[in-house]
């Protein structure tokens, strides 16, 4: 890694008291829960950020072939996927995406298939929007979860099964989906008349050495069902600009999906959204993203063999992708007898750290939590040590 990206990561940034959702914690407390991370996005990108303020001016703004191009182009350079510009729709994040999704692709009361435990907002745009939520549990085989296919077999052969929201990278389990299975899901999907959105947001943040596979690489008559969001945000450290893409390869699909962005009034950009994206998908966004994913790996592992050497009753799942460590605490959920929020909330009031509850991702989440590694060393290092004291019985303190 390049002593200057050593450097800023090292140093991290400071959040408290600058209106950061998860910072907003009492005075001694140690947030490594939400998915942002705590270092300043690529240099490129503050650069782009600049020199847009410089313009004075902050009226509407619009999406420009650059825009375009440069997701085309990284996802060419990166994945060897090639997206027709035409196949490209703006919208300002993934999740207003999946609830315009669901609002234009099935119906009230209508089931929507996900595989959990998964990303918590998922809920919230089948939820809020009348819909009912059909879960399919993922397997876990030795500490790597799996799609249990009998159980999607039958969930998408429900009558009122009309959609699937897909998470790949999956959230938490940090779990890359191979090609074989992104056909496979696509096929039983298609086969049940069932519409898939998949979230990819986290695709960036894979192993070095490892890349996902992008849903819109598959034959396109394959996934005439399916969409996909794509977006610069979670790996550069930029979800407060709000920007993504739609990736959409069936014209009449993606005619549907533009128009119900748009009738949300999420389809224009704000005055950085183009800019930012443009600088993180730069040669330059590239450099920085390889040194960060290095050290993210680094972090990963100072995790796993601090829990292997200290608690050894916590088993770490997963880990391919994301900067998110999914922890399965069965033994002190049994020890304690509580499930992960009680346990989280014990962690947090003997030591400070806060943690993801991983009963809110859904069945095979009621003994996980889930740790945030995207942060200084340093201040991993006090994580994992708070982790140890909030974990120890009281009698052996």
């Amino acid at each position: 890694m390049d002593p200057k990206y050593r450097t800023l990561f090292d140093a991290g940034r400071e959040r408290s008291a600058t209106d950061s959702v998860k910072w907003d914690v009492k005075p001694g407390e140690l947030p490594m829960w939400v998915a942002d991370m705590d270092f300043d996005t690529a240099p490129c990108v503050l650069d782009a950020i600049k020199g847009r303020l410089e313009r004075g001016a902050f009226g509407y703004s619009d999406i420009t072939s650059e825009w375009k191009n440069a997701y085309r182009s990284w996802w060419k350079r990166r994945y060897q996927t090639e997206i027709p510009e035409e196949w490209l729709v703006y919208s300002a994040g993934a999740i207003p995406t999946i609830s315009a999704a669901v609002r234009k692709f099935t119906t009230p009361g209508e089931k929507i298939i996900i595989l959990t435990p998964v990303y918590n907002i998922f809920y919230n745009s089948i939820l809020n929007n009348g819909r009912v939520v059909l879960e399919c549990p993922l397997l876990e085989i030795e500490g790597t979860s799996y799609i249990d296919w009998d159980a999607l077999e039958k969930a998408a052969a429900d009558p009122q099964a009309s959609a699937m929201i897909f998470c790949n990278p999956h959230n938490p389990t940090g779990r890359i989906w191979s090609r074989e299975e992104l056909i496979r899901v696509a096929e039983i999907a298609e086969r049940n008349h069932v519409f898939i959105v998949s979230d990819e947001v986290h695709c960036d943040l894979t192993a070095p050495g490892l890349s996902y596979v992008p849903f819109c690489s598959l034959d396109p008559d394959k996934t005439s069902h399916v969409i996909s969001c794509i977006a610069p945000t979670k790996a550069f450290n930029i979800a407060g600009i709000q920007t993504s893409a739609v990736v959409a390869s069936n014209p009449a699909v993606r005619h549907k999906i533009w128009r119900e962005i748009n009738t949300d009034e999420v389809g224009e950009p704000n005055t950085f959204a183009v800019p930012c994206t443009v600088a993180a998908f730069s040669p330059a966004g590239e450099e920085w993203l390889e040194a960060l994913r290095e050290y993210l790996a680094e972090n990963r592992r100072m995790a796993s063999e601090f829990i292997e050497g200290h608690l050894p009753k916590l088993r770490v799942v997963g880990g391919d992708a994301t900067y998110l460590l999914w922890i399965d605490c069965s033994y002190y959920c049994e020890l304690y007898h509580c499930d992960s929020e009680s346990l989280a909330k014990r962690i947090r009031e003997k030591s400070g750290l806060i943690l993801s509850v991983g009963v809110i991702f859904g069945p095979g989440g009621e003994h996980s939590l889930r740790m945030n590694l995207a942060c200084p060393q340093k201040l991993l290092t006090e994580g994992l040590h708070r982790l140890y004291f909030g974990l120890q019985p009281e009698d052996q303190i």
